[in-house]
Order: C-alpha cells, then structure tokens, then sequence
C-alpha cells in the first residue's frame, strides 16, 4: 500500500521568504515543490486585480498543485503558499472571496502549515505593494488558520530561518510518524 502524500505548505505576509524556504526545503527533503501560482498570473496583469483574475489564480493554484502531486518524492509535497492567498487577497483587495474558494477550503487540506513570521527585511519586488503592513496580514493569515483548525506553527529567524523550518517539519513528521 503507498504511504499517503504529506502536504506541508509554507505561508506568510509578503517578503517573508516563502519561496525560498518552499524551495529550500524541497532540496532537503529530496522532493519537488509547487511555485506560487499567483505570481506568474500577476506578471501579466495589465490592469487592476479582478475577481475573475482571484478566480484563476484560484483555479491555476489548484491545477499546479495537482500536476506536482504525480511527482512528488518520498511522500512529501512542499506547497509554496495555497490558495488561501486568494481568500485573503480577495477579502482584502475586493471585499469578498469568491464561493468557489470558499467552497475548497473545505476540500483541499494540507498535513501542515508553517506560518513565516514577519521578521526579516522586505525585499522590495515589482509585485509587492503592501511593505508596511506585514504584522496586520500575519494577524490575518493566524485568523484563517486558526479558523480552518489548520495544525501550523509559526518560525521566524534571521540568520537561522531555514534550520527552525526544517526543525518544526522534522519534529512534525516525527510526532505523526511519517
């Protein structure tokens, strides 16, 4: 019998190194992660975000999620960010969440979730327009998780961001005997 997939997303404000853990940590564990969706879309965006656009990121995260599936390594998925982003997004930006994205978080569940803390400088990018505003929107990805009943830790570091990630997945893999 094959030993289900174990999905661990990594989550956060913008500018908290998400990227480069969900890659980092892919490396470590010897498997693949899936990229941020949201990021290729809004490259080409010409205009203001639309709700249709929440809803193809939405779907696009999805979709992307599903073909890494077929490829992950040793049991283990690496999920740069999910599509929670829309949610908060969207309530953010427009005010509301499209019901297919509500409807998902219902559906589509992650093992583990580690929640970056906004502690490290922001790295100015063409596609980040919120700098001064990463405690709020850790305050509200906390809210979500927490309303999910999501099992998440927070990790933060400076220096040491990558070792206290691969210590809270280790010691989670460890406890649930994966």
């Amino acid at each position: 019998m094959d030993k289900k997939l174990i999905k661990i997303a990594i989550v956060g404000p913008e500018s908290t190194g998400k990227s480069t853990i969900s890659s980092a940590l892919a490396k470590h564990y010897q498997t693949v992660w899936v990229p941020e969706y949201a990021r290729y879309y809004c490259e080409g965006l010409t205009g203001d975000c639309t709700m249709q656009d929440e809803l193809n990121m939405f779907y696009g995260q999805v979709a992307l999620e599903k073909s890494m599936e077929t490829v992950a390594q040793n049991n283990l998925l690496i999920c740069d960010t999910t599509f929670l982003t829309v949610k908060i997004w969207s309530d953010y930006q427009l005010g509301e969440t499209p019901q297919p994205v509500l409807d998902a978080l219902k559906i589509y569940t992650y093992d583990f979730y580690i929640l970056l803390k906004n502690d490290i400088p922001w790295e100015e990018d063409p596609l980040r327009d919120i700098k001064d505003m990463g405690d709020y929107f850790m305050n509200v990805w906390r809210k979500e998780l927490t309303d999910l009943k999501a099992h998440y830790v927070e990790v933060g570091g400076t220096e040491n961001r990558l070792e206290n990630v691969i210590t809270a997945v280790d010691k989670f893999l460890s406890l649930n005997n994966l």
